[in-house]
């Protein structure tokens, strides 16, 4: 389905029935990256799976890709789509637009499940960043993708630091990370205390590191759904 946002006709489509569940893509892919653990999640909820910004059946639009932009484009969806607070699940690229969400529109988040996300640019490991500047039209495998390498490779290039702001978050957040990520020790247990977690009381927040995993492969962790469900089901 469809619906204009923004500039776009942003496009997501639903599986399975119950609480809501949106599920947000990394980069230069579309909702085709939950395949893995999607049948775990809409087995309980209803997902909804969107292609953000320029990415699988969601057009481009006349505006730069950044990650406050685009997560607007999801609060207004969940508006469209008479929600009011929902859970929210953010892989990478999408990761990066659900903490956004969850900063700009905090009224609309229930619980937020970041999987391998940084909260400032610094935190990704100096090969990555290296890799990041080289984005742009050459890195694409066609003509179709230039547009979309060019953007990409504009917003990877820009410096961000959300500090202040993850340390205002009030909901829930679970943070998944795989155990060869490409995110430095530090950023994780940065952000896993900046929301309250590493210290003797609980918190409602959670931190999890899958093994046997890469940034790349995370999704396909047999364990991801049931520590999802866990989690929203707390």
């Amino acid at each position: 389905m469809h619906v204009s946002v923004n500039g776009l006709n942003l496009y997501y489509e639903t599986h399975g029935t119950g609480e809501p569940l949106i599920l947000l893509h990394g980069a230069v892919g579309a909702s085709e990256m939950f395949a893995p653990v999607l049948p775990s999640l809409a087995a309980q909820r209803q997902v909804i799976a969107v292609h953000l910004q320029a990415h699988g059946k969601t057009s481009d639009a006349d505006r730069p890709m950044r990650f406050e932009s685009m997560a607007n484009d999801i609060a207004e969806l969940i508006r469209h789509l008479g929600l009011t607070k929902t859970d929210v699940l953010g892989y990478s690229f999408g990761g990066a637009v659900a903490l956004r969400l969850a900063v700009q529109h905090p009224e609309l988040v229930r619980k937020l499940i970041l999987i391998s996300v940084a909260f400032k640019k610094e935190a990704f490991l100096p090969e990555v960043r290296a890799q990041m500047a080289q984005m742009g039209p050459d890195a694409a495998v066609n003509a179709a993708q230039r547009a979309l390498f060019t953007k990409l490779g504009d917003l990877l290039r820009r410096n961000f630091d959300w500090t202040q702001e993850i340390d205002a978050l009030t909901m829930p957040v679970l943070l998944v990370f795989a155990d060869a990520d490409q995110y430095t020790l530090a950023h994780i247990a940065d952000f896993y205390r900046a929301l309250g977690g590493g210290q003797y009381e609980r918190s409602s927040s959670q931190l999890a590191i899958l093994p046997d995993t890469t940034h790349y492969d995370v999704l396909s962790s047999p364990v991801l759904g049931t520590i999802v469900n866990a989690f929203l089901d707390r």
